[in-house]
């Protein structure tokens, strides 16, 4: 059985756990947290979460995980059948990880972890993330789901990351970035959320932070 390692507020684990809970994949969880000793970087040579676990070895980054399991279980139809529905998913998922997350997570150490981001990065963040959002309104439906009226993977994506660009870009700058731009990922966030495989990775992430309080 294919072993998923990290932990359960990481957002990309939870998207990988997302796709492999919605498409029934049998899987073991195996708690990891980031590291740079030796031990991890034979497994994740960046010593980032989440990585997987198969009998080939071990694969990090959570999109390749995703294009492996779409690859390894077709049956899953994890992508559309459609070239172009399947393009424009991975499209959606670019936007979402690169240009949206890989921005506003510059400003997590200040926004979420109690520590200080120059002001010289939060005004570089500030025009990246104004320019990124308004490129992702363009291409993203809400039709409820991100690129039309069915749920897609792109949606695992948007539902463990789009939270975090609206509340960081909050904590920093007073304003939410997504929602002031017309975006409304709250009502997204609680479609998504009714999906079973959406609940579990809620609840086991709630489950996660409730047990790091009071340890």
């Amino acid at each position: 059985m294919i072993k998923l390692c990290g932990f359960a507020l990481s957002n990309y684990y939870n998207k990988v756990k997302f796709v492999l809970l919605e498409h029934g994949i049998p899987f073991e969880e195996v708690s990891v947290m980031p590291s740079q000793d030796e031990l991890m970087l034979e497994h994740s040579p960046l010593g980032k979460v989440p990585y997987l676990q198969t009998e080939n070895g071990d694969l990090c980054e959570s999109q390749c995980i995703v294009e492996y399991l779409a690859a390894r279980y077709p049956d899953k139809a994890i992508f559309s059948a459609d070239p172009w529905e399947a393009a424009k998913e991975r499209e959606m998922i670019m936007f979402v990880d690169v240009h949206l997350e890989l921005t506003v997570r510059n400003l997590y150490k200040e926004a979420f972890f109690g520590g200080t981001v120059t002001d010289a990065t939060k005004g570089r963040i500030e025009k990246l993330l104004a320019h990124h959002v308004a490129g992702f309104k363009r291409i993203a439906k809400f039709a409820p789901y991100l690129c039309g009226e069915r749920f897609s993977v792109a949606d695992a994506a948007g539902y463990v990351s789009l939270p975090l660009v609206g509340m960081a870009s909050q904590a920093i700058y007073g304003r939410d970035f997504l929602l002031d731009a017309g975006i409304d990922w709250k009502s997204y966030v609680k479609t998504v959320g009714e999906r079973p495989a959406a609940q579990r990775v809620t609840d086991d992430r709630k489950a996660y932070v409730a047990s790091t309080r009071t340890a």
